[in-house]
């Protein structure tokens, strides 16, 4: 029961606003994201890392405090001879031992019963500790209170540890932007940039507001923002949106969009509103505790006050006793330690293998997974450009050709290139190129030993009416044409390469009994393909971010549970809205790994599998220890109730079962997976 409460807490954290995130200042004096303590930003955009050691140390501080005065004590009492540690002097003692722990369990139950939730986890616990104290059983009394804040705090520690490992920041879109005036660069704050601002946009930057291209061509990483594999070249007059990157050479925007009104923003919005659909996973023992609760204390009071009706020698004190027995024996310790102890397990076993969760009741999600719903670029494939295919007529030298080409590209910025530089090596300084030209949206031109060399799309060998035997619309990936002495020679595909674990991925998945969906921003028929390379029955592609939204949504109203694992910005919205999103780390964007539920740090589709696996381990454990903890505690409780068990009994059934549990739990951390 520690755990669903402390669980509930970080639930909240969890699906703090994006607003609230968004505004640093905000963020850090919220109470929203006041866990975050080992990690905060500072509004120069700095992170720094507090003494984690300190933060740890703090948070343990009460239960050590409590523990050396409950052994000191407990030595006082059976194994250090003295006549002074009795009386009020012992009982002040103890007190001094519970206050730390019990403290803030005694404000929880007030304000429970304030709030109108009278018969709560935190009463039971103070009428159980309390009770010890009224019959004279003061360590008892202390041990409860101090097992159950352990327990809270590794539940604690298990959030913000994964916490911690996860980007903090939320929005894509830079702070500052650098605008001209008069010619001259000046850098503002990006909100305070004006419809009509001139925006400088260097190699590599990212694009704060929504504008139109205002130099002759630009390369763009659209990748995060729309899901599009293919990098974007865009010429003047077009529409350029806050999130994309700068190829490598300057280029100016100018803004037509407000800050809070870009395309990303509206993406970030959607994920505000996809947040607050997803609906809190109660954990059994919440549910359980509000009904166990009361029947546990009622029971109690009529375990105190009936017998005065039906027996002749009735004493108040005993009949007392018998009554805070069963409490003591009732007292959740062996649940309050192992439950969490269990998830923090699970969290940890996951991390371990590069898996990050935000909360355990994401294992209990997870293990319950009926769809996988991914993204495809990034998430399946490597996001990186590689030529996959070299097709050159065999009246050609292939070599030759590819050396001319490569030489030709490098003078050009695009991604293609660069992935064309890649696959052919260095370029041959012998090559002469001569009259080089750059035909904007079809590919270049040059003369070399006296013959033209076209490279580029077929757009261009219609252009100079090449005749070329092959239909482009039935090669999936991006084509580059090449002709030499107006003679069409063959082409290139360039794609993304699927990851080398996707089809290990989508077999363990299917093995399962987990069915698989792929949505992309990219290319139906490259998605079509990927697809059916990797076996996956359902694939939509040209999806724009709210079509994804959609498409979950009609998954989830077959009552499937459903994952969905993405990296993109794009993705953000409908990670929120799955039962279980997933995010990949290692190049997702800060929205998506914010918003996600998982985090995979090193974008490996095979451990999605095995997060599943890990999700079912963990829940089987924890469901291992409620039933040894119930089994043995009702026994038990039958056995306090009618005054065969003693507080020593009890002290078993609540200590005793729950070390049990503790070594049931900790099994999962050596499991391979």
């Amino acid at each position: 029961m520690a755990h669903q409460h402390n669980h509930d807490s970080h639930s909240e954290q969890l699906d703090c606003t994006v607003e609230e995130k968004k505004n640093k200042k905000s963020a850090k004096n919220s109470n929203c994201c006041s866990t975050d303590d080992d990690v905060h930003s500072d509004d120069d955009g700095h992170n720094h890392e507090h003494n984690a050691e300190g933060s740890t140390f703090k948070m343990f501080l009460p239960a050590i405090i409590s523990f050396l005065l409950l052994l000191v004590a407990i030595a006082f009492d059976n194994y250090i001879p003295q006549d002074w540690f009795k009386g009020y002097v012992r009982l002040a003692w103890y007190i001094v031992a519970y206050l730390p722990v019990g403290i803030p369990v005694l404000k929880e139950a007030f304000e429970s019963i304030t709030k109108g939730d009278v018969f709560s986890e935190f009463l039971l616990m103070c009428i159980a500790t309390l009770g010890a104290f009224a019959i004279g059983e003061y360590p008892e009394g202390v041990a409860v209170m101090l097992f159950y804040t352990i327990g809270e705090v590794f539940q604690t520690l298990a959030v913000s540890r994964a916490k911690s490992n996860i980007k903090s920041l939320l929005d894509q879109r830079p702070d500052e932007a650098t605008i001209l005036e008069d010619n001259v660069p000046k850098v503002v704050k990006a909100n305070e940039v004006s419809i009509g601002a001139i925006i400088q946009l260097k190699a590599g930057e990212k694009l704060g507001l929504d504008g139109e291209l205002l130099s002759e061509t630009a390369s763009f990483n659209t990748a995060a923002l729309t899901g599009e594999s293919k990098p974007d070249t865009k010429i003047k007059g077009e529409t350029v949106l806050a999130g994309m990157i700068n190829g490598t050479t300057i280029a100016q925007v100018k803004v037509t969009t407000a800050y809070n009104d870009s395309k990303l923003s509206k993406i970030l919005e959607m994920v505000q509103n996809a947040t607050t659909q997803k609906a809190p996973t109660e954990l059994f023992i919440r549910k359980f505790a509000k009904i166990y609760t009361p029947i546990v204390v009622f029971l109690a009071i009529a375990i105190c006050l009936l017998p005065y009706l039906f027996v002749d020698n009735y004493v108040f004190n005993d009949w007392l006793y018998r009554a805070l027995v069963f409490l003591v024996i009732s007292c959740p310790c062996a649940l309050v330690i192992s439950i969490p102890l269990g998830y923090f397990g699970g969290i940890g076993a996951a991390s371990k293998n590069g898996i990050l969760f935000k909360g355990s009741n994401f294992l209990d999600s997870i293990a319950n997974i009926q769809n996988v719903v991914m993204d495809k670029t990034g998430t399946m494939t490597e996001g990186v450009f590689k030529v996959q295919e070299v097709v050159i007529a065999d009246e050609f030298q292939k070599d030759e050709i590819l050396k001319m080409v490569n030489a030709l590209e490098s003078q050009s910025t695009h991604p293609v290139a660069t992935a064309i530089h890649n696959h052919v090596g260095e370029i041959d300084a012998s090559i002469e190129l001569k009259n080089v030209e750059e035909i904007s949206g079809h590919g270049l031109k040059a003369e070399i030993n006296g013959k033209e060399l076209h490279v580029g799309n077929f757009k261009l060998m219609d252009k100079f009416r090449i005749q070329y035997d092959i239909d482009p619309n039935s090669i999936v990936y991006t084509l580059i044409a090449i002709a030499y002495d107006k003679k069409f020679v063959g082409y290139l595909t360039i794609a993304d390469s699927i990851k080398e674990d996707a089809q290990v991925t989508i077999d363990k998945l299917k093995a399962m009994g987990v069915k698989t969906t792929m949505l992309s921003g990219d290319k139906t028929n490259v998605v079509q393909f990927v697809a059916n390379k990797l076996g996956i029955a359902n694939a939509f592609g040209d999806l724009l971010p709210e079509d994804k939204v959609n498409k979950v949504n009609e998954i989830k109203a077959r009552n499937e549970t459903v994952a969905f694992v993405g990296d993109g910005v794009n993705d953000a919205p409908v990670v929120a809205l799955s039962t279980v999103g997933i995010a990949m780390g290692g190049l997702g964007s800060d929205a998506t790994i914010e918003t996600a539920d998982v985090v995979i740090q090193d974008d490996r589709p095979s451990k999605i599998p095995m997060a599943i696996n890990i999700g079912k381990q963990t829940r089987k454990i924890v469901w291992q220890n409620i039933t040894l903890a119930f089994v043995v505690k009702g026994v038990v409780l039958i056995l306090g109730a009618g005054g065969l068990a003693t507080m020593w009994e009890a002290v078993f059934a609540d200590v005793g079962v729950a070390l049990l549990a503790i070594l049931n739990a900790v099994r999962i951390q050596k499991m391979k997976f």
